[in-house]
């Protein structure tokens, strides 16, 4: 339950809506840091507009990008540098995922909208030995701590808004963002049920309504 009044929480969906910002993006370099320095084969799923596969790209040899969504998979390539090392298909995980073996798989607010164990299960065995998955998600706040998130979050998003923005409200998308689902599964639930298929992984809760979820495959001998 937040303090603010229904009058300032207008206000801030006002300033929220003329001055959006990216929360996936925000956690693109932290993705970046956790991976190798020169990944061989990298696929990001649920690419969209394909921000973190080209950033990718820069460091690995090959980059594939799946996206649900023909549109934005067509505006992920119009955006791209022909000379840039990445692909992007139309597809659905975890039915329609390229054959691996990758270094490197990065999901970013996407795994919600996928059968969650068959979804992990099927970057697992994607994933090549020692290689690295990491895990943007979004989930339904239950916990203390996510309302004390929450509750940071919430005027402090419109604020990084102006910033971002310099002020100058954003035009209107020339793809528009595809209809999203609210998430179901809280916090305590996906650890458990990420751990069933992927022991050891690494979850923490983030700032703008968000967690992060790391694991590395074992190296086979």
């Amino acid at each position: 339950m937040t303090l603010l009044t229904p009058r300032v929480l207008r206000t801030l969906h006002a300033l929220n809506s003329a001055y959006p910002w990216d929360h996936n993006a925000r956690y693109h370099r932290w993705i970046l840091r956790r991976l190798p320095q020169r990944p061989d084969r990298a696929l990001d799923v649920g690419s969209g507009r394909g921000e973190l596969a080209r950033l990718l790209a820069r460091r690995s040899r090959t980059v594939i990008g799946l996206d649900a969504d023909p549109a934005i998979v067509a505006a992920a390539r119009a955006l791209t540098p022909g000379s840039a090392p990445v692909s992007f298909v139309t597809g659905r995980a975890p039915d329609e995922v390229p054959p691996g073996p990758y270094d490197v798989i990065t999901c970013v607010a996407t795994l919600h909208h996928l059968p969650f164990e068959a979804s992990l299960t099927c970057f697992r065995e994607h994933l090549a030995p020692g290689g690295t998955l990491v895990v943007v998600g979004v989930h339904r706040p239950s916990s203390p701590g996510d309302r004390l998130l929450d509750a940071v979050a919430i005027p402090l998003n419109p604020v990084i808004g102006l910033i971002r923005s310099r002020g100058r409200k954003a035009p209107a998308p020339v793809v528009p963002a595809p209809r999203t689902s609210p998430a179901t599964m809280t916090c305590p639930e996906i650890l458990c049920a990420a751990r069933r298929v992927l022991p050891g992984a690494r979850l923490r809760r983030r700032l703008f309504w968000r967690h992060t979820l790391v694991w590395r495959r074992p190296a086979e001998s």
